[in-house]
């Protein structure tokens, strides 16, 4: 008798012990599917499209989350984000994206005076970003993605100086 009620205590421990962990299990296969999306907006002040010392990050600026179907281009999903005071941004995505293109893109800028951003296809202003955990990507919940960055119309005089101090020899005069 002794030995059924061990057996039996046995059994609804592992049974418990197993229903813990495939509930465990199930709540990480959800976390695959949902990723948090961090970047940030700088003012381009050189007209170069990377960040330099004398680039300045914006508040206020919206970026665009957009995913397309690899084969047809139809729109999967938009999301959008606005910058806070450092010019960061950050926005939550569900659901895995293997299959599609997703990157973000700028929208609008809160200063007028720099407000471009390059219509060149091969200098589109935009940056690809992998939203599925199939990818060998380790952190599969966070995705830090490139500076995205709207230009001023005419670069800034100490544009020369600055180049120089990393070493630069730019391709035009400022």
């Amino acid at each position: 008798m002794a030995s059924k009620a061990i057996f039996f205590s046995f059994f609804i421990v592992s049974a418990v012990c197993l229903s813990s962990l495939a509930g465990f299990a199930a709540a990480d296969a959800d976390d695959f599917d949902r990723f948090q999306i961090q970047g940030s907006v700088y003012c381009d002040t050189c007209r170069v499209q990377f960040v330099t010392r004398l680039s300045k990050f914006l508040e206020g600026a919206k970026v665009k989350l957009e995913c397309r179907n690899r084969t047809n281009g139809t729109v999967t999903l938009t999301k959008e984000a606005v910058t806070d005071k450092s010019g960061s941004y950050k926005m939550e995505v569900t659901g895995d994206h293997e299959e599609e293109v997703c990157e973000l893109v700028l929208v609008e800028s809160p200063d007028s005076g720099c407000s471009d951003v390059s219509k060149e296809a091969y200098l589109r202003n935009a940056a690809k970003i992998s939203l599925t955990a199939n990818d060998g990507i380790v952190s599969h919940e966070t995705r830090i993605v490139n500076p995205l960055g709207f230009m001023v119309k005419t670069p800034s005089a100490d544009c020369a100086a600055a180049f120089k101090e990393i070493g630069i020899v730019p391709d035009v005069t400022f």
